[in-house]
């Protein structure tokens, strides 16, 4: 049962909604933006990672200022990128198996990506970027 309330203590919670939202802004964000670059890259997975990378400066200031109602500093910003690499590392592995080994097109792998690891993320971000 202590489980249960550290889960609902973490998730079932307004911060972890409008992470969720924001999450979806950024997941789109991505996607558009990755979509637009594989037209212009031969690699799928390069149109992906510079994607992520842009949408990832958005995301930091929308999870500033709306869910953890935290200044913007530099320290901060570069744990939020910390706390998003094991997120990265994962989407990165799924664009491969999905794009690349199962030939799914470039912007539905993309959106797979964006699904996994949104709980492990919201975790370091909370705890680790914005120290909550």
């Amino acid at each position: 049962m202590h489980l249960y309330k550290k889960l609902q203590q973490h998730f079932f919670t307004r911060e972890f909604l409008f992470f969720l939202f924001i999450g979806c802004i950024n997941t789109f964000n991505c996607s558009v933006i990755a979509a637009f670059f594989v037209y212009w890259l031969p690699d799928a997975n390069a149109a992906f990672n510079i994607g992520y990378l842009l949408s990832l400066t958005f995301a930091y200031y929308l999870n500033s200022k709306i869910v953890f109602k935290q200044r913007l500093n530099k320290a901060q910003y570069l744990r939020f990128c910390l706390s998003y690499l094991p997120n990265f590392l994962v989407q990165n592995f799924i664009v491969v198996l999905f794009y690349n080994m199962l030939a799914f097109p470039p912007i539905i792998s993309y959106l797979f990506a964006a699904i996994i690891g949104v709980p492990v993320t919201f975790l370091l971000v909370k705890i680790f970027a914005f120290r909550q």
